[in-house]
């Protein structure tokens, strides 16, 4: 081979090269599933849900009257699990993934808010539901996301489909209330699927319903940080 053939076909591999190394994200945001909103569980202000725009939740609800530097304070009760009869989610899985959310949640808010047990003046509290899960299929996802052409064709089907081969997904749903008065402060669902990365290739069928969980608890926290000491605003 001549060195010009050599230097051309170098330059034709090294941006392929790069597309297969690129690490994507743990996981990604994707359209909600409305027939699963589970309004039983989020109230009357299900119907006053929203798209959100970049950064933010899916669909979200906040209360416009809301005196957000008042709270100081959380209770975080229970993580619950709303899926259909025929969910593919066993009942230890769905105990695993709602005590994995409800440890996430108490280690993330704590770091912003002084965890509490009982209602008082300043007192947020978190309801939060798993709408669903999906397992992903590890053998195939590893093989799929770490040999360098099986991962190009990856992200090819990502750009076609908008989502990864073999990933999990899960989807989530939060209320906020002033635990005095019951009034709802804000609300928001989310739907999060395997983004295809890398270092996900060998973690176990719910490794990516894991990592929405740990992405979820730490937004969380960080927005209402942000919102409570008057930072930002909604």
């Amino acid at each position: 081979m001549t060195p010009r053939r050599s230097t051309i076909k170098t330059l034709i591999a090294l941006p392929l090269v790069g597309l297969a190394l690129t690490a994507c994200t743990t996981t990604e945001k994707a359209d909600v599933n409305k027939q699963g909103l589970a309004c039983g569980f989020l109230g009357t202000v299900c119907d006053q849900l929203t798209p959100g725009g970049d950064g933010q939740a899916g669909l979200r609800y906040v209360n416009p009257s809301a005196k957000w530097t008042s709270y100081s304070k959380m209770m975080v009760d229970p993580v619950t699990f709303w899926g259909a009869p025929s969910s593919s989610v066993s009942g230890s899985d769905q105990q695993m993934l709602v005590n994995y959310f409800h440890q996430q949640l108490v280690a993330e808010l704590g770091k912003k808010f002084e965890i509490v047990d009982k209602p008082g003046p300043g007192v947020m509290k978190i309801d939060v539901a798993m709408l669903d899960a999906e397992a992903a299929t590890p053998g195939l996802r590893s093989v799929s996301m770490i040999i360098p052409q099986a991962h190009m064709l990856s992200n090819l089907k990502y750009l076609a489909t908008g989502t990864f081969p073999f990933v999990g997904q899960a989807q989530g749903a939060a209320k906020l209330t002033d635990a005095q008065t019951g009034q709802v402060l804000a609300a928001v669902v989310d739907r999060q699927i395997g983004g295809g990365s890398i270092e996900a290739g060998f973690q176990w069928q719910w490794g990516d319903a894991e990592n929405a969980i740990t992405t979820w608890s730490q937004k969380l926290a960080e927005k209402l940080s942000s919102w409570t000491s008057g930072q930002a605003t909604p």
